[in-house]
């Protein structure tokens, strides 16, 4: 197998990897001999609808393509999309001696390379070839050394991709009958759309606290002069006791603004009793009190996997999870980093070399610890053994040596710089804590605190300084240096002042710190947690602004539907053991069958698994001894109350939110209020509730039109104020005779409460025939999508404002058609916003208002805004991912009008011929039905289905 190992004839392998970029890139490594085809993902899946399950099955086994009574055999399909691709590689394997099945070395990968030896049912040796990084040596050492498929991660996968296709089909139905239709619940989506919803709970329930210290800045005598912050010979300090009593700061109030319990000892200073100390100690002599100091050691932070780049990418670069994988799978395919999918920290020998070569050549000998660090952690559910992400080689390229630029030089620079302070010496130096005392003139002993960092030697923080989520944390490389002071020392107060504070509402989730959360609770998997939170958004059960994650008011009824009557499932510590056992699947300590009966069927109490719905409803029907599955979970659906699910009260106002089919609105008796889209849960407060009822937004009656005597009215609907008039009873609205009511938007000078029934009757009157012109062709007002406009035949011309639809003359309207229209663009709009150079393009990044709105430019490139983003509170890093994305999807693909086929003249076939072609028909559709029966077909998709959690 080796390369050089061939015969007279020359050996053909065929090697198949997952994307065509990875394929391109290994064809340059292996050159003659080898053919290198790219899958495209996935080529077979469970089957997306009935419509794709084979002919055969019926009932449930079509409903969810898996056979839940014949041991969860899953059914697989090859996808419409891949049929042409399948039939490349089979086309490719016959020239072929040998195969290699070159994807992913994870569970995915390995799924992959199964379902492509079970379609493509090779005659020739079959390989696993694998690898972490895509560098030359490294493509032919995994030639010269496959090793044999891992049933054991493919069957650990194919548990999941069953699993998740259970909890998504039984649970997602009953979403769409108490809830909305077109919802979804998933393992790890709706776990993590929990956990958004419990913050914003927290953030809801919040009362803020108010609290009062005082801050100084003291100077080593009283003849200093004027304070200097900068000045080494003053620091400032904030009042940390009164009489030994510690004065309460932030971490001593309960969410609902009480002081703890146990904080009693406490003192809590109010604005007024802090004003007055202030005043007490103004004249008073301070002495140094004590000084603390203790030597200061900070070690390297571990090279990165999964989730850290991920986060790190998100604080450092404003880099969503998902934009952030992109890049990295980008850099990986093309050879720049190792694997990107790796739950592990570990370096390999040649890493650690290449690593500590360049900290040497970079920052000079003294950087270099005497032995390589080694780092072993992984977290508790990490899958395969991989390498910590890194640049790949045996030699590290240098940012500038890459040639890349944008996104891919920015991602591939931190990991570079985090793989390489790894391997760097500890950063060292010393903090000091100084307490400063005086008595105030009312007799009050005041101690304030003042703490100092010095960085002696910056070792690895020369590198590299990890970020925070939180934008208030001090970071590591921080100094902050005291005078030098002795206990005893007389002091200066220059300065003393009360500071007030109030206690914030628990931060809402980043991306980066939702990312976090999942991966201590140990739940769902560190690969998929981008797909995760697309999965989320993209559902609209959270949505974001700048950079946190929002709920939605429908997450609230989906979660409160879930915890009530789904708990279990929700449920973070089961959903963590659910990932543990998987992971035993992967490692061969449990079997999958008997494990997905038990989630399924339910079990007993003594942990056997039902092994039926029949059985299990047996045992439901015993002394209790059964511990219900899903399936049970999903049959009785009667105590699911739809409105009450729905239905979150706003305190003792007696409004009530209720999250309805077409949106959120509040409610007060006949009283109805439409809930902005874009509000976030915890700004809806019974006060704004009052707000929005008291809002024109009912029916307001205008009379009768003089003509057709229906009555007037105008209303606010979702999309806007309208006027629109009431048929009488019995009007037939269906069928051929059916009578639409007059519906009319109110024009943008108009308001709600002050409209009339003239304004009504003008407004219906449009669009108003202005006259006819020279060659008898109608010219008409009219008020359109973008704004007002006269229409004659197919011109059409732009008025300057709304009143002209209905004052305009021929003669205007004549004169306005007698000037040339213009062909070319009109005057650019000045932009809404800059927001700075792009750093891809490097242009400078605008927004802009479009005909459909605001948009993002680079002057290159052109992406909207989304529904979330706000123009006046949009971020540069916000507009930078918006052109990223678009960029990624290309330009939009023309479609060519297919001339129409010449049809061929029919021919009358014989009824001998009619009746032969019939039964041959028949007949191959009855083999067809009997192939399928014996070996299910089995389904691709490009992506992978582990976003289906």
């Amino acid at each position: 197998m080796s390369p050089t190992s061939e015969t007279a004839r020359q050996v053909q392998r065929l090697v198949i990897v997952e994307s065509p970029a990875k394929a391109k890139t290994i064809k340059g490594y292996l050159g003659p001999g080898y053919v290198v085809e790219a899958s495209v993902g996935h080529i077979r899946d469970l089957p997306g609808t009935a419509a794709e399950v084979p002919d055969g099955y019926t009932g449930e086994v079509r409903r969810l393509g898996i056979d839940v009574e014949n041991n969860f055999e899953p059914i697989y399909v090859v996808n419409a999309d891949k049929k042409a691709q399948v039939a490349k590689l089979k086309s490719l394997l016959k020239d072929a001696d040998e195969l290699f099945l070159a994807t992913d070395e994870d569970r995915e990968g390995e799924a992959i390379a199964w379902h492509l030896q079970e379609v493509l049912r090779p005659k020739v040796p079959v390989h696993r070839m694998v690898f972490h990084e895509i560098t030359k040596d490294a493509i032919q050492a995994a030639v010269n050394n496959p090793r044999e498929l891992n049933k054991r991660l493919v069957d650990a996968q194919e548990t999941r991709r069953i699993l998740d296709r259970l909890y998504g089909y039984e649970v997602s139905p009953v979403l769409w009958k108490k809830v909305m239709p077109k919802l979804s619940a998933g393992r790890v989506q709706s776990v993590a759309t929990r956990l958004v919803v419990e913050r914003e709970r927290e953030r809801m329930a919040f009362r803020s606290a108010s609290y009062w210290d005082l801050t100084a800045v003291f100077a080593s005598g009283k003849s200093t002069g004027r304070a200097d912050p900068a000045d080494p010979g003053t620091f400032g300090a904030r009042l940390s006791s009164v009489d030994g009593r510690r004065v309460a700061s932030g971490r001593d109030f309960d969410s609902v603004g009480q002081l703890k319990a146990g904080s009693a000892q406490v003192l809590h200073l109010d604005e007024e009793a802090a004003r007055t100390l202030a005043a007490a100690l103004a004249d008073t002599d301070f002495r140094v009190r004590s000084v603390e100091a203790k030597p200061y050691r900070r070690s390297p932070y571990a090279p990165f996997r999964t989730t850290t780049m991920q986060q790190e990418a998100g604080r450092k670069l404003g880099f969503g999870a998902k934009r952030a994988m992109d890049v990295a799978q980008k850099l990986y395919e093309n050879g720049f980093i190792t694997y990107m999918r790796t739950d592990s920290t570990t370096l390999s020998d040649t890493a650690i070399t290449a690593a500590r070569a360049q900290v040497e050549q970079l920052y000079g000998r003294e950087y270099l610890p005497d032995v390589p660090r080694v780092y072993t952690g992984k977290v508790k559910n990490a899958q395969e053994a991989h390498e910590a992400i890194r640049p790949s080689g045996d030699r590290f390229r240098t940012p500038a040596e890459t040639g890349l630029r944008g996104d891919e030089f920015r991602l591939y620079e931190l990991i570079w710089m985090r793989t390489v302070a790894s391997q760097m010496k500890d950063a060292v130096g010393q903090s000091v804590t100084v307490k400063v005392a005086g008595t105030s003139a009312d007799g009050r002993d005041a101690e304030f605190s003042a703490s100092g960092k010095i960085i002696t030697f910056h070792g690895f923080l020369k590198a590299y300084v990890e970020g925070r989520d939180d934008p208030d944390a001090e970071l590591d490389d921080r100094e902050s240096r005291l005078p030098p002071v002795a206990e005893g020392d007389a002091l200066g107060a220059e300065q003393i002042s009360p500071d007030g504070h109030a206690t914030k509402p628990p931060s809402r989730f980043t991306e980066a710190s939702l990312i976090k959360e999942l991966e201590d609770r140990e739940i769902g998997r560190p690969s998929t947690y981008a797909a995760i939170i697309d999965t989320i958004v993209a559902r609209r059960y959270v949505f974001k602004k700048g950079t946190a994650l929002v709920p939605s008011f429908l997450a609230l009824a989906v979660v409160r539907l879930l915890e009530e009557h789904f708990g279990r499932l929700v449920d973070y510590d089961f959903t963590a053991k659910m990932e543990n056992d998987l992971d035993g699947i992967a490692r061969g300590e449990g079997a999958s069958v008997p494990w997905l009966r038990r989630f399924y069927y339910g079990q007993t109490t003594e942990g056997e698994p039902a092994t039926s719905a029949a059985s299990a409803a047996d045992a439901g029907n015993g002394d209790g001894d059964h511990l219900g599955g899903l399936k049970e979970l999903v049959t009785d659906l009667g105590a699911i109350d739809a409105r009450e699910i729905s239905s979150f009260p706003l305190g003792d106002s007696g409004i009530v939110l209720r999250v309805g089919r077409y949106g959120p609105y509040v409610e007060r008796g006949e009283q109805r209020a439409d809930v902005p889209d874009e509000m976030a849960p915890d700004e809806l407060t019974p006060e704004l509730a009052e707000e929005l009822l008291a809002k024109p937004s009912g029916v307001r009656e205008l009379g009768k039109d003089p003509v057709s005597g229906h009555e007037i009215v105008a209303k606010d609907g979702r999309y806007g104020p309208y006027f629109t008039e009431v048929l009488p009873e019995g009007t037939p609205k269906t069928g051929k005779n059916a009578v639409k009511p007059r519906t009319q938007s109110l024009l943008s000078t108009m308001s709600l409460d002050e409209v009339t029934l003239d304004d009504a009757l003008k407004v219906f009157g449009l669009p108003r025939v202005v006259g006819v012109d020279a060659e008898g062709v109608e010219i008409t007002a009219q008020n359109g999508r973008y704004g007002p406009y006269l229409k004659k035949g197919t011109d059409s011309r732009s008025l300057e404002n709304e009143e002209q639809m209905f004052t305009v003359t021929l003669e205007e309207a004549l004169a306005i058609y007698a000037v040339p229209k213009q062909r070319g663009r009109a005057a650019a709009k000045p932009p809404l916003r800059e927001l700075g150079t792009d750093p891809v393009s490097e242009r400078p990044v605008v927004v802009k208002d479009g005909r459909f709105g605001a948009y993002v430019t680079d002057g290159e490139t052109n992406a909207t805004l989304r529904r979330d983003d706000v123009v006046e509170e949009i971020t540069p890093e916000r507009g930078y991912e918006l052109l990223a994305e678009k960029r990624a999807k290309g330009p939009a693909k023309k479609v060519a009008k297919k001339a129409p086929a010449k049809k061929a003249p029919a021919k009358k076939a014989t009824k001998a011929a009619a009746t032969k072609t019939t039964a041959a028909k028949k007949t191959a559709a009855k083999k067809t039905t009997t192939a399928a029966k014996k070996a299910p077909a089995k389904k691709v998709t490009a992506k992978k289905p582990a976003a289906a959690e």
